[in-house]
């Protein structure tokens, strides 16, 4: 069997190469300034988890950042104020690696995707709601089972389908308050349309647009007092 760090490695590396890696890099800037800081406070605490290479994370003004991911190649894209925790949050260590109560933040970004079971995503997100703090928030972008079906599969990596639908409802089941759920936000894949940060930003600006090319998610829940 490969090494599970060293198949993550060869994985991504394949994924993007050095000059999609800058082009996510600008598109998430934008996306960042033009949207997601709005529910984010600069003096958060903040932790991103399957951040990959920290183009969200670097790029978010927060009090403090801290990211979470098995990738190895995580630290070396860090920035110097982010601090890189390589846990598996699936794992029993997890509970004595990362604070409970803590984050006024926790952003997740194409990730659920990625667990195999409808089980490991109650796991995650009862790791999510023990980590926040009273009012914390969970902000989510993932893709739309209902939206993205036909090239849902075509990352080997993409297991769970998951539809706003049934996001919504286990939320809920956990415990959080869905204060806000678009069902058809950006495109399933940085590869297609929007492709530069112009078409971007006017794609923000354009909500009506969203309808016809949306294929993600974007939702937003807290945790009571």
């Amino acid at each position: 069997m490969m090494d599970q760090e060293i198949y993550l490695k060869r994985l991504y590396a394949n994924r993007f190469d050095v000059r999609q890696r800058k082009a996510k890099e600008a598109l998430w800037k934008v996306l960042i300034d033009d949207f997601i800081q709005r529910y984010i406070s600069p003096h958060a605490i903040v932790l991103d988890i399957g951040g990959g290479y920290c183009e969200f994370i670097n790029q978010v003004k927060a009090r403090e950042k801290v990211l979470i991911d098995l990738n190895p190649d995580s630290q070396e894209f860090a920035a110097p104020n982010v601090k890189v925790l390589h846990v598996n949050i699936l794992a029993p260590e997890s509970d004595r690696l990362v604070p409970r109560d803590y984050f006024d933040v926790i952003f997740v970004s194409n990730f659920f995707e990625h667990l195999q079971t409808k089980e490991e995503l109650i796991e995650v997100l009862s790791f999510c709601f023990n980590r926040l703090s009273s009012k914390g928030k969970l902000i989510v972008i993932q893709p739309n089972f209902k939206y993205s079906f036909k090239e849902y599969y075509d990352f080997i990596d993409h297991h769970l389908p998951i539809t706003d639908g049934s996001l919504n409802e286990v939320l809920k089941a956990i415990g959080f308050s869905v204060d806000l759920m678009i069902p058809r936000f950006l495109p399933f894949s940085t590869k297609g349309r929007p492709s530069a940060p112009l078409l971007l930003q006017i794609y923000l600006k354009l909500p009506i647009l969203w309808r016809f090319l949306g294929g993600q998610m974007f939702v937003i829940a807290s945790k009571p007092y």
